[in-house]
């Protein structure tokens, strides 16, 4: 095999371990899976829903379908940075993630759901 076949065999299986994973916390506890995973109320909707079939096709894309957060995370670095105790360390990051999602998702029901202006409002009365 060629380094390339291995490279996407071995995305396909990361792919494949991760989106069973991922419908396996969902159906366990959705809210804290949602945060984990920090995805959306549709598209867990989506994960949870996909029969094996699509998720063993979905898989096998070469495109690694998880992504990495943490340079989304200003704070991060400062987290890993210095001598902290474990649980502290783990603790730190878990607000981040979580005040990451949150932010996200409050700017999502922003922009899904705009208030009109208080000129418009104005203008239409």
């Amino acid at each position: 095999m060629t380094a390339l076949a291995d490279a996407s065999k071995e995305i396909a299986d990361l792919n494949l371990t991760y989106m069973l994973l991922a419908q396996k916390m969902l159906r366990d506890d959705r809210p804290a899976a949602m945060l984990r995973l920090g995805i959306s109320p549709e598209m867990a909707d989506l994960l949870t829903t996909m029969p094996l079939a699509e998720v063993i096709k979905l898989a096998a894309s070469n495109f690694v379908l998880c992504a990495f957060r943490l340079d989304e995370l200003p704070g991060f670095r400062s987290v890993l940075q210095g001598a902290r105790q474990q649980a502290l360390q783990q603790a730190h990051i878990s607000i981040i993630l979580a005040g990451a999602q949150n932010t996200a998702a409050l700017a999502g029901a922003r922009t899904a759901h705009p208030q009109p202006s208080p000129a418009l409002l104005s203008a239409a009365s």
